[in-house]
């Protein structure tokens, strides 16, 4: 029996996005199966190609974001270059673009643009703070959302600071992943209706979801403190322990019954393990305990343990960790001129996935302006 093809063969996507959101959320329809056409500024193309490290002519980061999409060099002040755009845009099912609102209206190329010439367009433009509101045109990153939207204060360190974030969760959480999801409900949408539309993807907005626990807790009149919550730092039961070897371990045994294996792999005495009204006194029990051991032999401890622990991998480690390998996750491989590493792993079913193994991240090539669909 043949493979299915993939849900999204067939959808014309026109990306005008850079550095990290778009290109993840276009990245995912490609991955489905669509055809992406990026466009870029002429001589510096798409901003991730310069950063490190470099991959081939361009650089690991592009590379892993834009596996499989075609570039088009594109000058949106130039006459031609702006019809040939638009000629694309008429055919388009997808449009992204990721400018500070206003700048796609000033030259010509925003979602009232494409009312005649295109209807059933899915126009998703990605921003900060939204297409309107008092913070439309200020500039920001991650940090900056994720600290207005309250998470950044939410965990703090041994000093009282909130904590440097190492995930992107703005940028990927807050603007990729909502785009594709409000992409996809949009198309099915216009199924029904014949009608594309206007989505605002705002990434700061879309940062509240992940803090509905301190919201649920706020608004039933409770709002959360700084290292004080169950998953912030406060219990003994949600905490990351330094091992004698100065590694961690994290250990998450919430629930009473994993919380209960847990203390008697540790050694932690019966009578020692109430944390209801002391959670500082038992955390402090955990951590000497915990610091008795090094973390290969708390690998082995826990390794066959109903607990909730893990030893704090490295990214290396985890790359190659046998369970995740093991599922494929590192099958696939995307090429930049003669360099080749694996593929990022996406968040879609493998069933989903175009078959391709290998695909290219697309060259920044001047000859490639006049590009077009497929077919044509």
């Amino acid at each position: 029996m043949p493979a299915p093809l993939p849900p999204l063969r067939g959808l014309k996507v026109l990306d005008f996005s850079n550095l990290l959101p778009g290109p993840l959320a276009s990245l995912l329809l490609v991955e489905a199966g669509a055809e992406v056409i990026k466009v870029e500024r002429p001589g510096t193309g798409d901003e991730m190609r310069g950063y490190f490290p470099p991959l081939g002519a361009s650089s690991g980061n592009f590379a892993l974001l834009n596996r499989g999409k075609t570039s088009l060099v594109a000058d949106l002040k130039d006459a031609g270059d702006l019809a040939h755009v638009m000629a694309l845009a008429a055919e388009a099912d997808v449009l992204i673009e990721q400018f500070r609102p206003g700048v796609m209206a000033r030259v010509g190329l925003a979602y009232e643009d494409f009312a005649n010439l295109n209807p059933r367009l899915v126009y998703c433009s990605i921003s900060g703070y939204g297409q309107s509101g008092p913070r439309v045109a200020r500039a920001g990153h991650d940090l900056n959302y994720l600290a207005e939207a309250g998470l950044l204060g939410l965990t703090r360190g041994v000093d009282g600071a909130p904590v440097l974030p190492q995930v992107l969760a703005a940028d990927i959480g807050g603007g990729a992943y909502p785009a594709v999801i409000n992409i996809l409900m949009a198309l099915q949408g216009r199924e029904r209706s014949g009608k594309g539309c206007h989505l605002d993807i705002a990434m700061a907005d879309n940062l509240f979801a992940f803090a509905y626990w301190g919201l649920a807790a706020g608004y039933a009149g409770a709002w959360p403190k700084p290292g004080r919550e169950l998953i912030t730092g406060g219990s003994p039961r949600y905490q990351i322990y330094r091992t004698a070897d100065g590694r961690f371990l994290a250990a998450a045994p919430l629930e009473e019954r994993f919380w209960q294996v847990f203390c008697e792999k540790i050694g932690l005495a019966e009578d020692e393990r109430d944390d209801s009204l002391a959670a500082e006194v038992v955390k402090a029990k955990v951590s000497r305990l915990i610091a008795g051991r090094a973390a290969a032999e708390w690998q082995a401890i826990f390794g066959t343990a109903d607990a909730c622990v893990s030893v704090v991998a490295t990214l290396k480690e985890a790359a190659s960790d046998p369970a995740f390998v093991g599922r494929g996750l590192f099958a696939r491989a995307v090429t930049a001129g003669d360099a080749t590493m694996p593929a990022l792993p996406v968040p879609l079913d493998r069933d989903l996935r175009d078959p391709a193994a290998t695909r290219d991240a697309p060259a920044l090539d001047e000859a490639g302006r006049r590009v077009g669909w497929p077919g044509k």
